[in-house]
This record gives C-alpha cells, sequence and structure tokens, in this order.
C-alpha cells in the first residue's frame, strides 16, 4: 500500500516506521513524500522526521494504544453497508439529538449506544448529533481536545464502531451529524507542527495561535481540513457536520475557508446523491454564516445553518429567572418577542457582557428558521455550570414543559440534549482524562479558580476524578419512573404536533407573535396559541376553539381553559 505524508518542514528526509522495518520515503516538489510498502489493516506505523523521534501519521484513521503511540492501518472498504436505501435527512421537518457517546450509556461506546436508537426514532428525532470523537489522550472527555482529527476514539469503537453506528441509525430512519473541531487541537499529543505550518502566530484563538488558512503553505493545511470533512460524508455516510466555534476559524482570503469547505460539501453532495448539511456554531450573530453563496462572492458563506444562542438565554432567563453574567442582556423586557421573530436578540446593538455593540440585523421576512438551530439545553450550557446542573435540576417539571412547548412550536430547528426528553436526573459535568501529570493538576485547579472568580461557594467536581464522569452517564431506568414518562410523553406529543400541524412547525419567522402580561405568556403561531402559566396561581383563558395538547391545563364546561401554576397549553381554532 502506498504511506503519504505532507511534510514540507523535513530538510533531509522522512522515514516510514512500519513493524520492525525502517522504510525511507521520497519527496515530490509539492512538500508531500510517499512510499510503497506492504502493509495489512491492524498494523503499526509511524513516520521520523529528520532523524527524530517517531510520530504518529497526521492523517491516522486509528490510534489503537493512544495519539502519542504508532498509527495503524485502517482499511475504511471493509465495511458492509446496509443503508443502501438510505436517501438521507434535512433540517427542512428535523429534530435534532445530541449526546455525547462516552455517557449516553454506562458502557461508553457507540455498540452500546446503538442499543437505544429506537428510543430517538419513537421520539420522533431525524438527526442525532455526536459530540467529537476523534482520537484524544485518555479514555474520557467531551472530546474537543482531540488531537487525531482523522482517527476515531478507540474507547468509543473506532472507525469500525462509528461505521456500525452510522448504519445502524440510518436504517432506523435517523440521520446522523458529528461535531467536529477545525479551529484548534488539544494541548497534547498535537505533532502536526512537527511536519508542517499547520499554525500561524498571525493569528490568536483562545487556544493559542491559530490554524494556518491564510498564510504561507496554508492551501495544503485548508486541504487537510476539507479532506476530513469529505471523508465523514464519503467514507462513514454520515449526514451532517456541526462546525464548533468557527468564529475562531480566522482567514484573511478573499474566498474564506467555510465558504470553500461548504462548496466542496455541495459538490460532494451532488455526487453521492443525498443531502450534506454544515451547522456552525458563531457567535458572532451574523447571517451572512447562512446565506447562501452567490457568484462573484456577492452572497455568504453559505454554511447551512447555524445555532443560535440568543434564544437559549432568552428561554433560560424567562424559566429560571438567572441573570448573571452574559444572561443579563436577556432579562429585557422585549427579548422573548424578539427572538420570536429574529434570531438575534443582539442585531446591532449594545451588549452588556461583551462591552460593545454586537451583531448585524436579520430580515424576518426574507429569513428561513430553518437555518438557525435552536435549544434548551447543550452540552456547553449544562456542563459549564458549576456542577453541571441541567434544567430539570433548576426548575419544576412544569417549567421544563413550557420549556419544551416554547421550542417545539417555534420557527427554528428544535435540538434536544441527551436526557432532556425525560428531565433525567444526573447532572452533566466537565470531565477530562489528560494523563500528563502537570496538565491535569492545571486543569484541574483551574476549573476552581474559575468558579471561585464567579463567586462560586459549593465545591467544584474535580475535572481529572473518574467519578467525574460517572455521575454524569444516564440512568434509562428512570423512563420507567411516573414523573420523567410524563414529561417524555410530552415531548412526543410536541414532536408530533410540530410534524403534523403545519401552523407549529413552520419555519417563518414572521408567523410567530408574542405577548406577555404578568406571568402569562402567549406565543401565536398561525391560528394556534401556545399559553404558559408562569405564576403561583391557576389563569383562566378564553378560548375560541380546542384544547390540542396541556401539560397541567384543562378546559372546563364553560370553554375556558384553566392553566396550572408552571402549566402549558396549546390551543387550536
Amino acid at each position: 500500500m502506498r504511506f503519504d505524508v505532507w511534510a514540507p518542514l523535513a530538510h533531509n528526509d522522512i522515514q516510514l516506521n512500519l513493524g520492525k522495518a525502517a522504510v525511507p520515503m521520497q519527496r515530490s516538489e509539492d512538500g508531500w513524500w510517499s512510499v510503497e510498502a506492504d502493509a495489512s489493516p491492524g498494523d503499526r506505523y509511524a513516520f521520523s522526521v529528520d532523524g527524530g523521534d517517531e510520530r504518529p501519521d497526521p492523517r491516522s484513521l486509528a490510534q489503537p494504544d493512544g495519539p502519542h503511540a504508532r498509527s495503524a492501518v485502517v482499511d475504511l472498504s471493509a465495511h458492509t453497508w446496509g443503508d443502501a436505501s438510505w436517501q438521507g435527512t434535512t433540517l427542512d421537518d428535523a429534530i435534532i439529538y445530541e449526546l455525547h457517546i462516552g455517557t449516553f450509556t454506562s458502557e461508553g461506546t457507540f455498540d452500546a449506544a446503538i442499543g437505544h436508537l429506537d428510543h430517538l426514532a419513537a421520539l420522533g428525532v431525524t438527526l442525532v448529533e455526536l459530540m467529537p470523537v476523534v482520537s484524544f489522550p485518555g479514555s474520557r472527555g467531551w472530546g474537543y481536545d482531540g488531537v487525531s482529527p482523522y482517527a476515531v476514539h478507540e474507547a468509543y469503537g473506532g472507525a469500525e464502531g462509528l461505521q456500525r453506528f452510522v448504519d445502524a441509525a440510518h436504517q432506523r430512519g435517523l440521520g446522523v451529524c458529528l461535531d467536529v473541531v477545525y479551529n484548534h487541537l488539544g494541548p497534547s499529543g498535537n505533532y502536526l507542527p512537527v511536519f508542517g505550518p499547520y499554525f500561524t502566530d498571525r493569528h490568536h484563538t483562545p487556544w493559542g495561535q491559530a490554524v494556518n488558512l491564510d498564510g504561507p503553505d496554508s492551501d495544503e493545511v485548508r486541504r487537510y481540513f476539507i479532506d476530513n470533512a469529505l471523508m465523514w460524508f464519503r467514507d462513514f455516510h454520515l449526514d451532517a457536520l456541526r462546525l464548533d466555534a468557527v468564529h475562531a476559524l480566522i482567514d484573511d482570503r478573499a474566498v474564506h475557508f467555510l465558504e470553500d469547505l461548504a462548496a466542496q460539501t455541495d459538490s460532494l453532495s451532488s455526487v453521492v446523491g443525498r443531502p450534506l448539511t454544515l451547522i456552525a456554531e458563531s457567535d458572532r450573530n451574523d447571517p451572512a454564516t447562512v446565506t447562501p453563496r452567490a457568484a462573484g462572492g456577492a452572497g455568504g458563506l453559505g454554511l447551512h445553518a447555524q445555532w443560535v444562542d440568543d434564544v437559549h438565554h432568552t428561554w433560560h432567563v424567562l424559566l429560571t429567572g438567572e441573570t448573571q453574567g452574559y444572561y443579563a442582556d436577556f432579562a429585557d423586557a422585549d427579548a422573548l418577542a424578539k427572538t420570536g421573530r429574529t434570531p438575534f436578540f443582539h442585531d446591532g446593538t449594545w451588549s452588556t457582557f461583551r462591552g460593545r455593540q454586537h451583531g448585524r440585523p436579520v430580515d424576518p421576512a426574507a429569513t428561513d428558521g430553518r437555518r438557525f438551530v435552536a435549544s434548551l439545553q447543550t452540552h456547553d450550557q449544562v456542563g459549564n455550570r458549576a456542577t453541571g446542573e441541567r434544567l430539570s435540576h433548576l426548575v419544576s417539571p412544569g417549567r421544563c414543559a413550557i420549556g419544551a412547548a416554547l421550542l417545539l412550536t417555534s420557527p427554528y430547528v428544535p435540538m434536544l440534549f441527551m436526557g432532556e426528553e425525560w428531565g433525567a436526573s444526573t447532572p452533566w459535568q466537565y470531565f477530562t482524562d489528560h494523563e500528563d501529570p502537570e496538565l491535569a493538576a492545571a486543569v484541574s485547579k483551574g476549573r476552581r479558580e474559575e468558579f471561585a472568580d464567579h463567586g462560586w461557594g459549593g465545591e467544584v467536581p474535580d475535572p481529572q476524578d473518574s467519578s467525574t464522569r460517572d455521575v454524569s452517564v444516564l440512568r434509562w431506568d428512570e423512563l420507567a419512573e411516573p414523573s420523567h414518562a410524563a414529561l417524555l410523553d410530552w415531548y412526543r406529543t410536541l414532536i408530533s404536533l410540530r410534524r403534523n400541524v403545519a401552523d407549529l412547525g413552520d419555519p417563518s419567522l414572521e408567523t410567530t407573535t408574542t405577548q406577555r402580561e404578568g406571568d402569562l405568556v402567549t406565543i401565536t403561531r398561525g391560528a394556534h396559541r401556545v399559553v404558559c402559566n408562569l405564576g403561583d396561581t391557576e389563569v383562566r383563558v378564553a378560548a375560541t376553539g380546542h384544547v390540542l395538547a396541556a401539560f397541567d391545563a384543562s378546559m372546563d364546561a364553560g370553554g375556558d381553559v384553566i392553566v396550572e401554576p408552571d402549566g402549558v397549553a396549546i390551543l387550536a381554532p
């Protein structure tokens, strides 16, 4: 087989270490080195640059012994796919479900997760979003410190395990989205700088030097990440990618990296004959991120959708009353109404958290809600709290039900975080497994100090303690408990209504109006109303039609709807 590596920084030679053999590689003028050698799946290999220590392949597909060790040969074509009838999925009628393989089940593997795909299908999910699964040091972690972007984490089941998971999902009518991190690599095991100028000091990010997307030799760096994206779509049959923190992908070229990625993704979509979707995480509040590309560069970046934190923050403040930190702006009396008609509360307005104006306006008449992914909970919003409290730990089941109604009748694409649908009792905390003792100690110390600065007086779980991961594992036995079952039934009802009642699934931002009178919130979606009682006493609402669905609400003999404290009703005309 042929071994290739891009290493323009090599001055003299590169050696392929394959088994016990040391094989010299030949250099081409474009900085690539290659050699033919006999190898089979599972064989270990590494590269030595200019006689230095051997390092894993930058495009390694497997790191069975961790990202510091040799790579392993993998044949991605060996899997026999059973999803020939799969036509793909779009965001048109999507319900996204974010999950972390390592805590979705006690086993923490792709194969164990397959056992719960029927639950997601029955719930009404259409797209399962996996948090990052690429190789990182240790066995447990969130995945955002990955250092081998092409290799699937061995503890989860490796490349073969991911292929089995995607195949099983497709056979149940579920698409799969993968969270990928192109803005940085983790602090331990990043050997890319040994080979080439993958990073630059021309730009900086919260993680240090930025990825080199626009400097000398950046053509191959861009190719490295775009090839990675296309590999997930082509060789793992993935349907979508969630792009982490795209605002940290700094690129001064006329054609931005994201525009290039979007164009090549759309081109591959035409080849494979199914939709391929790119979903951005961006804090810029700029509609250009999801504005279609146009000839001559007059359009936007052309990504298909983006997360909208402003919508989450508005709902969180409404339901919990928390107004600390960046939540402060969303206590504004107009926040709920504004984020019902535009995804950006900050659309050129003053942000007290940032200390400056932020965002760009969106025209509701020209904006498709399906380009914006909204949520009540995400890995960030739960896991970055001091003790990983879910919404179900902060408010009553009724308020969780109100939140679900806001989410699942909104014009945006709804995304659930694993366990949300039944009000899981388990927290979801920040956990790591750094093998470098100094790094491990620094992470634990930094976590404590971060929350001390925020005024947190309680004990902050140690990210490095294995129990921090263990308490974050979902308890699937809770589904049989009445209180959890009731919330799960409510989520199933809302998802079904969203799919079958045109008003409730309408992506038009102009069809949503919001009124608030004290503790009574009424959201109108076409001819339907969502009535929420955030107060301590029951509220009577005159109804001209009937109750389509309710959580702690009912219609009396006189035709009034009685909404109990923390109750919600959906009224049909």
